[in-house]
């Protein structure tokens, strides 16, 4: 199909261009960003003006969903508009993306956009369908991180953060060639594990104590993959890698790895941290904290550095609103607020990702709109990271090719409500066994209720009434009265696995 598409979208390009206005994407993602955590959507534990402001003008999508919760496959998802399957890249440990497939940046490119991608790739390969691109090596390192571009791999000095939008601004400021529409991708790494605030942030929020979520304490009754998990606070969570109370004598898995981070400091970055944590081990080691007192303690280390991240996420990103306006480009570029997946915060007892719960398969979703695009303030229907692409695409003028299983979200910014919109999504979580532990599922979302399998070494079905339910406590599955429910939902979840073309429902 590519190659038969290319040509033909470049022989439209003259027509595409005289028929309608061609605008240009800034596309922001974040790295583990959840909704708890911003203030367009939850206004209990911090505030973020500048993020919020992104939708000011624009809409707040409040039902965005993933395909699969982390991070590789969910940005190989955004990249091709298929699911993991379809595109190859399934989980993070094992997959390596496959370039040579047909992506959105390629399309973009074959209908006269320029692209570019600065920042977190995470697919363990060369990008590919980008005419610039400035990428971390892996995961990244928050301070005087290394970068990989066409030349090979250099090292910076600051704040990673700060570095992705300057390296941003300078783009679109030298490179861009401003006779042609763009695609402008910045993927950030906030606001990944181990959460290292911006030095001049250390002491932010040390003030505020969180409140606990309801179900903080969870025990996990009738949800067996629940409680296999390696993704406690109280019990998974370190002390020197997650919440930098570093003691010699005791030595994690993490140690050595947090030990080379800190190395990458200069002399005056090392010496502001270690006075800052240095004084909250020694508190630390005074209360020989233990049981919930200790989970709690470790929530609000955790609670805290996260915030002070975001902190500095929140300030970039009204940079580089900024620069958008004074360069006259808002009134022309779709801005695009979101992240890989939802996080736990607290949560479950959780912290990471990777579950079909709520709060890792939902993620933030914030435009901004350009003139033409009349949508505003809330977004209800139901979209998936898949939809991305086709949005692109048809923001572009460019055809959608008919193997991209994702919908364009362009009638929604237009203001209109599909009668047709779909009314269930459909998920699929690969990697185990694997750090966290989080075992293998697939299951179906509609607007009240979700069915979950779990299978590979276990066999569990998991059934929720979002309505009554919203945290998900009570597994409903084969209960009475549940019967009729479950035969619709298991139908529908076997309709969509038909329809993505999932290998797994020859098993189901």
């Amino acid at each position: 199909m590519k190659t038969k598409l290319l040509p033909l979208v470049a022989g439209l390009m003259p027509m595409i261009s005289a028929a309608q206005q061609r605008y240009n994407v800034v596309y922001i993602m974040t790295d583990d960003h959840t909704a708890q955590m911003l203030s367009a959507y939850d206004t209990r534990n911090i505030h973020t003006p500048n993020l919020d402001r992104v939708a000011q003008d624009g809409v707040r999508f409040t039902r965005s969903y993933v395909a699969n919760s982390l991070s590789g496959p969910s940005r190989a998802c955004m990249l091709t508009g298929k699911h993991s399957h379809k595109n190859g890249f399934t989980n993070n440990e094992h997959g390596i993306f496959d370039g040579s497939q047909q992506t959105m940046p390629k399309l973009l490119q074959a209908a006269g956009y320029q692209t570019a991608i600065i920042g977190k790739w995470h697919l363990h390969s060369t990008p590919t369908g980008f005419d610039h691109w400035d990428i971390l090596p892996g995961q990244g390192d928050y301070y005087n991180p290394r970068f990989i571009n066409a030349k090979g791999q250099y090292q910076e000095k600051g704040y990673l953060t700060n570095i992705i939008t300057d390296k941003a601004i300078s783009w679109l400021d030298h490179d861009r060639d401003k006779t042609r529409p763009f695609a402008l991708f910045v993927h950030h790494k906030a606001c990944h594990r181990n959460w290292l605030p911006e030095i001049k942030y250390l002491h932010e929020y040390e003030d505020v104590t969180f409140k606990l979520p309801d179900n903080f304490y969870d025990d996990y009754a009738g949800r067996t993959a629940a409680g296999a998990t390696e993704m406690e606070i109280g019990k998974d969570m370190t002390l020197d890698y997650d919440c930098k109370i570093y003691r010699p004598d005791h030595k994690t898995m993490y140690t050595d790895g947090y030990l080379d981070i800190l190395s990458r400091m200069n002399t005056k970055e090392r010496a502001a941290y270690d006075y800052f944590y240095d004084s909250l081990a020694v508190d630390f080691n005074r209360r020989h904290l233990t049981g919930r007192a200790l989970a709690e303690y470790k929530f609000q280390r955790y609670m805290r550095d996260y915030a002070k991240v975001v902190k500095t996420l929140d300030v970039n990103v009204g940079r580089l609103l900024d620069h958008l306006k004074a360069q006259g480009l808002l009134d022309n570029t779709l801005v695009v607020y979101t992240s890989d997946q939802g996080f736990y915060m607290g949560e479950h007892g959780w912290f990471d990702k990777r579950f079909m719960y709520e709060e890792s398969l939902s993620t933030p979703l914030l435009m901004h709109l350009p003139k033409g695009l009349k949508a505003r303030g809330d977004i209800k229907e139901m979209v998936q990271n898949i939809d991305y692409t086709p949005t692109f695409l048809d923001l572009a003028g460019a055809p959608i090719p008919a193997d991209i299983q994702g919908v364009s979200l362009l009638p929604l910014l237009r203001g209109e409500h599909p009668k047709n919109w779909r009314k269930s999504l459909y998920y699929h979580f690969y990697e185990y066994p694997a750090e966290h532990a989080v075992k293998r599922h697939y299951g179906v979302r509609t607007e009240r209720y979700k069915l979950i399998h779990f299978y590979n070494d276990i066999d569990v079905w998991e059934l929720y009434d979002l309505q009554n339910d919203p945290t998900e406590m009570h597994n409903l599955y084969g209960k009475p009265g549940m019967e009729r429910i479950t035969r619709q939902l298991r139908k529908e979840l076997l309709r969509l696995q038909k329809q993505y073309d999932d290998p797994i429902q020859a098993k189901n």
